[in-house]
């Protein structure tokens, strides 16, 4: 039971980032009453460096008003149970109400952490292979930032008694801390530390860590890189941030049945942290995110933003669109990171294999030792012309900028060659726009596939629906010159090295989304569209800005306010 329970509050937590984020989790802390710390997670200095990741929420009432604002009947519903549940948790279940107890003195937010489990003793096995855990057990650490404290003294002072139980006095590195005892089920830790922070735990052991990290400066706020990168998504009144430890996650990862080879396991240790700040502004939500490798990895990352301009060649109607400055130097970072890896979406043996089978070519000494230009895929919806028939609903369209035109004519040709003896494809050469084009044609006659240059160093291919007189000449009105690609694909930061958009409304009623994303459909249903832009900041970094335009909805009454006998909506 005491597992579902804590299972349940990570849910829940989860739940809540889904639904603002889209499916990017919302993790963050508050900062208090120290010179620059605004510009780091809040109360960093609490938590423990092994922490899995942190997450704290505005407490702003104005904010969550904004929030209801967005999205459908059914996300709200869902958001209200979740708000519900958490406050039941740790506030109603014990007497106490947010707007009366809690508002008047705690900061502008309430942050929580889960702490990795105890690796286990007994086993001499080092960190970054597979290591035992004792148990399954993933302590939380709620962190409020006391504002007043002298409102938050009447309530410190004389806390109520818990269900079924009472509070005993114990210190601990000269902390006063109340535990609650002969409670069944959990065991709830309260200290204040600083006499600015409110500490809440439901493991002692857990309160003693944050005390240590907090007195000894082993807290996230001193480790590795943290200091340095995560300034650089600092926002004014947040909705919310988050943390996540890659390191300390890969070796939860790699524990017990879960375990992941040791190849995998030396390069997640590579990757530091993620990072991000929420915001809401007037047509969604937008997310500023940061990650960073090790300072003393041996991985450096390559300082090129050269992505911008093949968004371009688009046409407006394109539903899909995923572009990068150099995918020589995109697929060397993912072979290297995803070598052995049985998580990855594919492998790079897999992929290797599958060109090599379908194709007869080799993937990277064929395709790839040419292609060290930008590059996009796209998905550019059918318009079918009347009186003709719909064999493809939709066509991925291919474009990269070649680092070598000699190499890639020769490897299109041997790609001809292929359709032409393995696949019995008629290939037929004409032109479109007095550009010289290759079709392949099925055997029934259908145009299955076009490729070609778009200019003397950019080629496509486009698979499926006919869309190449759409592209060729570029397009008079390009992805890039409608509103939703303006308003959707941040402008920052610029220079980029890639960029991600996608038409969710338009794609959800072509494609089951669901079947590709692990997104509930109502999440999807309540999401117009969704931009990404992305750079490298230096050797060590990479800096990302997400926005999401959402549906609106209109409720009046409150979140962050319902009473304790306050029951999720139906």
């Amino acid at each position: 039971m005491k597992k579902d329970k804590k299972l349940s509050l990570i849910l829940t937590l989860s739940s809540a980032g889904l639904l603002i984020g889209g499916g990017v989790a919302a993790y963050w802390l508050l900062t208090q009453g120290k010179p620059f710390s605004r510009d780091l997670l809040p109360g960093a200095n609490l938590i423990p460096q092994d922490a899995l990741f942190a997450v704290s929420f505005t407490t702003d009432s104005s904010q969550w008003q904004k929030l209801q604002e967005f999205g459908t009947k059914e996300t709200q519903a869902e958001l209200d149970t979740n708000i519900v549940q958490l406050q039941e948790r740790f506030l109603t279940s014990n007497g106490y109400d947010f707007q009366k107890d809690i508002r008047p003195w705690v900061g502008d937010q309430i942050a929580v952490a889960v702490l990795a489990p105890e690796m286990s003793k007994a086993t001499s096995k080092p960190v970054t292979t597979n290591a035992s855990v004792i148990g399954n057990e993933q302590s939380l650490v709620m962190v409020l930032p006391i504002k007043n404290k002298e409102a938050a003294k009447s309530i410190l002072s004389q806390p109520k008694a818990p269900k079924g139980g009472k509070w005993i006095n114990r210190s601990y590195e000269n902390i006063a801390i109340k535990e609650t005892e002969g409670q069944a089920g959990e065991k709830f830790s309260v200290a204040v530390v600083d006499e600015n922070f409110l500490v809440i735990t439901d493991n002692p052991k857990a309160t003693e860590k944050a005390i240590n990290a907090y007195k000894r400066k082993t807290s996230l706020a001193d480790s590795l890189g943290f200091a340095e990168h995560y300034p650089k998504i600092a926002t004014y009144q947040p909705f919310a941030q988050f943390y996540v430890n890659v390191p300390f996650s890969a070796k939860i990862a790699a524990s017990g049945d879960r375990s992941l080879p040791a190849p995998v396991l030396s390069q997640l240790q590579n990757n530091q942290g993620l990072a991000g700040s929420l915001s809401l502004e007037p047509e969604g939500v937008r997310i500023k995110g940061v990650s960073w490798l090790n300072p003393n990895s041996q991985r450096v990352l390559a300082t090129e933003n050269n992505a911008g301009k093949i968004q371009n060649r688009l046409p407006a109607e394109t539903l899909l669109m995923l572009s990068g400055g150099n995918l020589k130097q995109l697929w060397t970072d993912y072979a290297l990171t995803s070598q052995g890896n049985p998580r990855s979406p594919m492998t790079p043996e897999q992929l290797r294999e599958g060109v090599k089978s379908l194709t007869s070519l080799d993937l990277e000494r064929d395709l790839l030792s040419w292609m060290g230009g930008e590059f996009s895929v796209a998905i550019v919806p059918n318009i079918t012309k009347e009186g003709s028939s719909e064999d493809f609903r939709a066509a991925f369209v291919f474009m990269v900028e070649a680092s070598d035109r000699n190499r890639a004519e020769i490897a299109l040709k041997q790609l001809d060659e292929v359709m032409k003896n393995q696949y019995q494809f008629q290939i037929k050469y004409t032109t479109v726009a007095n550009r010289p084009v290759v079709n392949w044609l099925g055997p029934f006659g259908t145009l299955t596939a076009t490729h070609g240059w778009l200019d003397e160093n950019v080629a496509f291919l486009a698979l499926g629906a006919p869309v190449t007189e759409r592209i060729l000449p570029k397009p008079n009105y390009p992805l890039t010159s409608t509103t939703m690609f303006q308003t959707t694909v941040p402008k920052e930061p610029n220079p980029t090295n890639g960029q991600f958009f996608i038409d969710v409304e338009r794609t959800a009623k072509n494609f089951p989304l669901t079947s590709f994303v692990p997104i509930k459909q109502t999440w999807i249903d309540a999401t117009h569209s969704l931009g990404v832009t992305s750079a490298v900041s230096d050797y060590r970094s990479i800096r990302y800005d997400i926005f999401l335009t959402l549906k609106k909805f209109e409720k009046s009454d409150p979140l962050l306010t319902p009473t304790p006998s306050a029951t999720p909506r139906q």
